[in-house]
Parts: structure tokens; C-alpha cells; sequence
């Protein structure tokens, strides 16, 4: 594809690829949620074709258990084709196969049991060593159980996994296939297939390794089918037009992705980075405001938007890397850089604040929380008597929060009245609301556990319907102090720490 071709694919917003089914490095997810083939299916001259689950079945079990190499190829091709091919239902019953019927063989391993602890019970005082026996044959027999009990305690999908992990197309299949596994499980617990996403999940992360990990500096001279991936995946901050990419991708700003050797030409991460003197507080001067100096005299990268490319790998950290590896670069290539942050969306507050507001008022006088203090409530009744006529102040905020026409941020008494309590609530979700002991904030719970500290909350940071939805477009500087990383990120992780400046404590004199 050239830059015409771009031209096009930004005009109607098309994902990237159209796959044949036949061609593995070009497959694209499709979720399963979303699966609308049957059986009976068209091919590309309009004729109807059958999908054969039992085939594809049958292909999966050879990817398996077949021993030689040269038709092994084949199999993967054949299972690979097939499962896309297959039903939304068909899909979800393959899965379950897998799960179930390539799981480990649990009588083997207990006879294996049996035999290890009838060994055990039979040596000397029961502790084994080199001098048990003067030939070594009961530490022999030790070793041999349990390499036989190690190698019985790998489910034999293993086998699957490892074949298409060097198969080529193979790691982004096995992406996809995670991606359908997650996607059955939001909906049912199935312990057999929670178990294998699980064994899945750790394969990934090794294969995923940094090390194989390739960053690469994403510019407006790649090819346009690279460029095409970015548009299509910027998940944060859609982009608008060529001009508005070529922006982000021009002087004063720099965009990095991972790209991994079994999926070339597309990043499976990537992080959008703004250089300026001072830390932004809106988005609006990120996306839109052409930068008002020369790079060399920047002293600040601002991370504005980071990406995830596969469904099938959510849950696997390579942003902590991407972020880590991006700040060594810049550091590198510009010593007088020195500041480290971002400016991130808030995506859970509006939830979690709504959530406050209809315990309150569903609870009775005794228990009821007091989400507003005594003179906020009474600015807000005041500034808001002529839009809405409601005197509770709690329902105004509710109103005011839930309405999709957001008449409030046209009134300049309103955006006033509001900023007091909004910013202090989001103050107390950032750094109080846990849950399990982490950040209920998804956004804030990724940064803190790399190594970042809550530095300042911005009030009208995100003008757009998504950010005045999502946090009433209240946005959220983290810092990356690179002497703290390492400190900040295994306290949070081990106590559930979160690290915030003087200003962010401030808004909460007393309770963090």
C-alpha cells in the first residue's frame, strides 16, 4: 500500500488486512463474540462451502501427536486454516476439546506418586543422598521419577503451542486463540479452559521475552502498511486524518513500537511521545498545538498514548518494557530531556464516582456516605438551579454526569463549581479505591506497577465526548523518575503502595 492507499484506508476507517485464510502472517482477529459464520459458509465466487468441524478436529489432534517433521507443516496449516474458518459455536466447542481431552494425564501422575513416595519411604531415615547406596541407585531411581513425574505434569496442548510458536504465522494465531479463550471466559468460568489460558499466558510471556523484542522507531518514511496499523490500533486517541498522523509521527514527537520476528511489519505495542519544555496539561495542546520550540530545547517527554495491538495478549506487561526501553533511548539521544511523564485518561472514575452516588442515595441517613462536602453542595444547588430545578445536590451531580448532551462544560459557573469536588473524588479514586490490593484504575494500576508516581490531576485535561464520559475530563499526569522506578514498582506490588506528590495528597488532608 502507498500513501494514497492510506489516504483511502483513513477515509473509511477500515482494520487493517483482509486475510485469505490460506495465509497465516496475514491473519487478523476476528472475536469470537462477533463470529457470524455458520457452517455453511461463501466463499469468494459467492458459492456456498462446508466447514467441517470434524476435519479440523481431526487436524488439531495431528498438530499434536504427529511425530514427523515433514508433514507436521502441513497439519499446523491445515488446523490454523480451519479453526478460522470455523463457527463462533464450533470455535467455542474445539476450544473445550483442547482443554479437556489434551489436558495432563492425572492418573499417570499419581501412580507416578505412588512410587515416588514408596521410594521415599523406603530410604534410609527418609533423606536421600549420594551415600544412601554405595552404587547411587536409589538417587537413580529418584531422578529418574521424577523426570518421569515432570514430564507427565505437562498437558499435552503444550505440544500445540510449542509446534506453532516456530511455526510461521504461528505466534499470532496462538494470539488469536487467547483472544477467543478470554473472550468464553468473561462469560463462563470453565476451570478446564481458565487453566489452559493460564498455561497459555505463561508460554506467551516467555516467547515475548524483551530480548526477541525488537523497538523500532515508527516514522512517516515506513511503508504505509505499517502506518495503516497504527491508525487502525491507536486505541487512546483515534487518529483523525493524514495531517493529524503525520503530526504525531513529525518534529517534537516520536512514536516506538515492539515488533517481534514471527510478526514483521506489525508492532504488537507501541507508545506515542511528545517532547516539550513543560509537562502538558490537556490533551488538546498534545493532539492539536504544533510545538512552540526546538526539539534541542526540550526537557520533557510526555508519553500521550500507549497501544496494544492483539486482543490475545492482554494481561502480558510489554508496556513496562516499551516504556522503560523508550526512556533509555530518549535519554541517550537527548541528555538534556529529564522529565519523564504522561498524560493519561482516567477510564474507570465516572463509573466508580456513579456507583458512590446511587449507594448514597439507596442508603438510609445512619450509613449514608457524604460524596460532597457541605459547601460544595451548596455551590452546586445554587449554580445549577436554572438548568436542571433539582434541589438535592448528589441528583445534580448525577444529572449533570449521566447527561450525554454534557450541557454542563457549557456553562463557565458549572465547570467552576465543579472543578472542588470532582478533582478531590478523583484525588481519593486514584490513590484510596483498591481493589485486591491494587488500584482500581486499570490505567493507574498499569502505571504504578511500573515503577510511576501519581504527579498531578488536570481538570478539563479532555475536552472529547470519551474523555468527559470516561472522567469528566479530569486527566492524570504519572511521573517516571528513573531513580525511583525500581523502588516505586516492587512496593507497590508487594504492599500496594502508591506513591503521589504533596499536590495530590493535598487534595485528601488526613485520609491518605
Amino acid at each position: 500500500m502507498n500513501k494514497k492507499g492510506l489516504a483511502i484506508l483513513m477515509r473509511t476507517r477500515m482494520r487493517p488486512f483482509s486475510p485469505g485464510s490460506n495465509k497465516l502472517n496475514h491473519l487478523e482477529h476476528v472475536p469470537i463474540q462477533g463470529s457470524k459464520v455458520s457452517h455453511e459458509d461463501i466463499d469468494s465466487s459467492g458459492n456456498t462451502m462446508k466447514r467441517d468441524f470434524g476435519a479440523v478436529r481431526e487436524s488439531m489432534h495431528s498438530a499434536i501427536s504427529m511425530k514427523k517433521a515433514e508433514v507436521l507443516d502441513s497439519a499446523l496449516d491445515e488446523f490454523s486454516e480451519g479453526y478460522l474458518d470455523l463457527s463462533k459455536n464450533d470455535r467455542q466447542s474445539l476450544l473445550l476439546i483442547l482443554a479437556k481431552d489434551y489436558d495432563l494425564d492425572r492418573s499417570q501422575i499419581h501412580e507416578l506418586m505412588k512410587q515416588y513416595l514408596g521410594l521415599e519411604a523406603s530410604a534410609t531415615g527418609g533423606k536421600v543422598d549420594a551415600s544412601t547406596n554405595e552404587d547411587g541407585s536409589c538417587l537413580a531411581a529418584f531422578y529418574r521419577l521424577e523426570r518421569n513425574i515432570r514430564y507427565a505434569l505437562k498437558p499435552q496442548y503444550e505440544d500445540l503451542f510449542e509446534r506453532l510458536n516456530t511455526h510461521p504465522g504461528g505466534l499470532k494465531f496462538l494470539s488469536i486463540m487467547r483472544a477467543d479463550i478470554l473472550s468464553i471466559l468473561e462469560e463462563e468460568n470453565v476451570v478446564s479452559l481458565r487453566a489452559l489460558e493460564s498455561y497459555m499466558k505463561q508460554k506467551l510471556i516467555t516467547w515475548l521475552s524483551p530480548a526477541v523484542l525488537e523497538l523500532h522507531q515508527i516514522t512517516w518514511d515506513d511503508p504505509a502498511s505499517l502506518l495503516e496499523k497504527i491508525v487502525a490500533y491507536e486505541a487512546v486517541h483515534p487518529v483523525s486524518n493524514l495531517v493529524d498522523l503525520k503530526r504525531r509521527l513529525g518534529v517534537g514527537r516520536r512514536c516506538f513500537g515492539y515488533i517481534h520476528p514471527a510478526v514483521p511489519g506489525e508492532p504488537l505495542i507501541f507508545i506515542e511521545v511528545a517532547l516539550q519544555k513543560n509537562v502538558s496539561q490537556t490533551i488538546q495542546e498534545v493532539l492539536w498545538d504544533e510545538p512552540s520550540m526546538h526539539e534541542c530545547e526540550a526537557t520533557c517527554a510526555l508519553f500521550y498514548s500507549i497501544s496494544s495491538t492483539q486482543p490475545g495478549l492482554k494481561g502480558i506487561n510489554l508496556g513496562k518494557f516499551l516504556i522503560k526501553r523508550v526512556i533509555d533511548l530518549v535519554k541517550k539521544d537527548m541528555p538534556n530531556i529529564y522529565t519523564f511523564a504522561t498524560l493519561s485518561p482516567i477510564p474507570g472514575y465516572t463509573q466508580w464516582l456513579l456507583a458512590k452516588l446511587v449507594s448514597a442515595e439507596r442508603s438510609d441517613s445512619t450509613f449514608r456516605e457524604n460524596i460532597l462536602e457541605p459547601e460544595e453542595e451548596r455551590a452546586l444547588h445554587d449554580a445549577s438551579k436554572e438548568l436542571t430545578g433539582e434541589k438535592d445536590a448528589m441528583k445534580v451531580l448525577w444529572n449533570l454526569l449521566t447527561s450525554r448532551k454534557y450541557e454542563w462544560i457549557k456553562s463557565d459557573e458549572l465547570v467552576s463549581v465543579l472543578e472542588a469536588p470532582l478533582m478531590r473524588l478523583c484525588a481519593r479514586y486514584l490513590l484510596l479505591e483498591k481493589k485486591r490490593g491494587r488500584a482500581l484504575d486499570s490505567v493507574a494500576n498499569f502505571h504504578l506497577q511500573n515503577g510511576a508516581m501519581i504527579g498531578r490531576i488536570n481538570w478539563m485535561a479532555d475536552r472529547s465526548e470519551k474523555g468527559l464520559c470516561q472522567s469528566a475530563g479530569i486527566m492524570v499526569n504519572y511521573l517516571y523518575r528513573l531513580e525511583d522506578i525500581e523502588e516505586n514498582g516492587q512496593s507497590y506490588i508487594s504492599t500496594g503502595t502508591v506513591h503521589a506528590t504533596d499536590d495530590i495528597h493535598g487534595f485528601l488532608p488526613g485520609e491518605a
